[in-house]
């Protein structure tokens, strides 16, 4: 097994906490009980916490044993499970129904722990180490809050990375992609409010069933008709919601989704579309359409250098062999990306066995990968603030 040898002594220890973690799985901003598990254990290894940052976030800060070069490299995991069931029969599988790691966060911050234990124990650095366990990283904007009650002007760091597994990569494939990596992304509900009828007198309303769908199918348009085909975007419908009789012609429909994008000028323009579109179909059908278009993820961008310098430091765990700098996007979001947009950094991707994909209710997270990410972590904060 690739990892430090300190680390890879603990590996028993990481596997009973992210178990634990697992089984007693909490959504965002509500991970009172993680929080209060990372700020224990980070207390217990003579860390300084700092509890309550963005609701739930918890913040440990550790100085090396170096004089101190006035550098602090920041390290993230985020917390939170998802709202949905979990269908793997492990035996150590989620008590709470509706909500699920199935994402693998329990997973990250127990990787984070992992390299604040041994950072602690050691501390062959110079500077210090900032441990960031942030909450709400699923759509309700846990990063965002972290940075509005002064995440790095209360925690000052000069660069800052994060990890995230994946079970459709090799296990213990390290890939990271300077420059933008993951998209941004826009949650959008259109209300579409007509009149309402009885359904055998259709005559008599103003259908929004027949708006929306005419709607749907026309929004489709603006990603293949508008967008520069040289810029990657996606915009998918997926929830549609009307009517609750079979004999009444509603007086509303939602049309709700998500849009995805790498450029922000791209998400101007999609925007812009929308509500152009909404505005025909209001003379179109003489009816009201409303968008509300919320901003939920920032593209995430990884800094080229750091990029590289922490391919450098995993390659030390994994292997040469294992590590690459990466040069496809991924249209799934992240909220790391409102970090990097305050400090630079880098954001990458471990493989583990499994073969199941994220936010599947079958997802199983393979606990190898946990000393392995660990080991990342620390090596990285031991090359970037040497002795």
């Amino acid at each position: 097994m690739p990892a430090i040898p300190r680390i890879a002594e603990i590996a028993d220890e990481l596997t009973a906490i992210r178990h634990d973690l697992h089984e007693n799985p909490e959504i965002g901003f509500e991970e009172t009980r993680t929080s209060g598990i990372v700020a224990e254990k980070l207390k217990s290894w003579g860390i300084e916490v700092h509890t309550g940052i963005g609701k739930t976030g918890v913040i440990g800060v550790l100085k090396g044993k170096g004089n101190g070069n006035g550098r602090t490299v920041g390290l993230r995991a985020d917390m939170d499970a998802l709202p949905m069931d979990e269908e793997t029969n492990l035996p150590f599988r989620s008590k709470s129904p509706g909500k699920f790691h199935g994402c693998g966060h329990d997973g990250h911050t127990t990787m984070l722990l992992g390299a604040a234990r041994y950072l602690a124990e050691t501390r062959n650095f110079n500077g210090k180490a900032v441990f960031i366990f942030q909450p709400a990283e699923e759509g309700l904007g846990g990063a965002r809050a972290m940075l509005a009650e002064g995440l790095f002007d209360r925690f000052p760091c000069d660069e800052i990375y994060g990890l995230h597994n994946n079970p459709m990569a090799a296990p213990n494939n390290f890939n990271v992609k300077p420059g933008p990596a993951m998209a941004g992304a826009t949650f959008f509900d259109i209300t579409v409010k007509g009149v309402g009828s009885h359904g055998a007198m259709p005559h008599q309303s103003k259908d929004p069933i027949v708006a929306a769908t005419s709607l749907v199918q026309n929004l489709q348009s603006i990603v293949s008709r508008n967008v520069d085909p040289t810029k990657p975007a996606v915009f998918s419908v997926t929830q549609i919601h009307a009517g609750s009789a079979y004999n009444v012609v509603p007086d509303r429909a939602v049309i709700s989704g998500t849009i995805r994008y790498f450029d922000d000028e791209v998400k101007k323009l999609i925007h812009e579309r929308i509500r152009d579109m909404c505005s025909g179909y209001e003379k179109t059908y003489g009816i009201e359409v409303t968008a509300d278009l919320r901003d939920i993820f920032d593209v995430l961008v990884n800094d080229a250098d750091l990029s590289k310098a922490y391919l450098e430091a995993a390659s030390e765990i994994v292997g040469e062999e294992n590590v690459t700098l990466g040069n496809e996007l991924i249209t799934g979001s992240e909220d790391f990306a409102d970090m990097l947009n305050a400090v630079p950094g880098a954001y990458c991707m471990l493989g583990h066995s499994g073969g199941v994909p994220l936010h599947n209710p079958g997802f199983i997270l393979d606990d190898a990968i946990l000393p392995v990410g660990a080991s990342i972590m620390a090596r990285i904060v031991e090359k970037r603030l040497p002795l």
